[in-house]
């Protein structure tokens, strides 16, 4: 039987000890593909980030039942832990391997929150929560994927969802729209496994026209990456569109 070797990490300092009022270089909201490979890369590069999401056992969760065949790109952290890995590993095992690497990663404040608006304001962005507490970073980035507004169908059952038992950000996409964010509808489906059944996501994203690259026109520092994003979205394409934002972002701050 294959028996992975758990994750050797040596404990290290973070980059900061958050507190009450902390100015992050990146707020990440949403900790899918997209913002967990985001996250990742910008904390090795050495920039301080809070990666929020609504539910830390959602990190990274995958639409297929395991990894085989993923195709992730061979730079990311997602290749990283599927390398040391059998390849019919199931998904949920998956996750925790790849949250284990996170929480180990200096420069990542791992935070479960559901953020509910965001405003610019001086230099920066100020994130409101739900749960109350405000959030500072320089810049933030929309990684929610399938959940602005989000409703999953399952037979004739419509739940406000972007996923199986995770709430959608019905909040957020209010907010946005307030800010004269145009968004627009959005669909994807995901196939019966064994002990779930098929099901579909109708959700908004933001229209291309509101779009200039990753950047949110009706912002100066608010990007949006990943299935949050209009068009077709493959697990390449997600984490490469998270690569390349990573790299905007280090070099606007060089």
């Amino acid at each position: 039987m294959f028996r992975p070797h758990a994750p050797d990490h040596t404990p290290t300092m973070p980059r900061s000890q958050p507190q009450p009022g902390h100015l992050y270089d990146v707020a990440v909201v949403g900790a899918g593909l997209a913002g967990t490979e985001l996250a990742w890369r910008l904390a090795q590069a050495g920039r301080d980030v809070v990666l929020v999401s609504q539910a830390l056992d959602h990190i990274g969760n995958l639409y297929q039942p395991d990894i085989r065949d993923a195709g992730f790109p061979g730079d990311s952290v997602f290749a990283q832990i599927a390398a040391r890995i059998a390849p019919e590993t199931d998904g949920w095992t998956f996750h925790r391997w790849l949250k284990a690497e996170i929480e180990a990663t200096a420069g990542i404040h791992l935070l479960q929150s559901t953020v509910t608006a965001l405003e610019e304001e001086g230099e920066g962005v100020t994130l409101s929560t739900w749960e109350g507490p405000k959030l500072r970073a320089r810049r933030a980035v929309l990684a929610v994927g399938a959940f602005l507004k989000g409703r999953l169908l399952i037979g004739d059952t419509m739940e406000e969802a972007g996923r199986l038992s995770e709430v959608a950000y019905d909040f957020l996409a209010d907010d946005l729209a307030r800010s004269g964010v145009w968004l627009i509808g959005a669909e994807q489906t995901a196939a019966g496994v064994e002990g779930a059944p098929p099901y579909s996501v109708r959700f908004l994203t933001p229209a291309p026209g509101e779009l200039d690259g990753f950047r949110l026109t009706r912002f100066d520092r608010v990007y949006g990456v990943g299935r949050c994003l209009p068009g077709e979205q493959t697990y390449a394409g997600v984490l490469e569109g998270a690569a390349r934002l990573a790299s905007e972002l280090l070099a606007v701050e060089a």
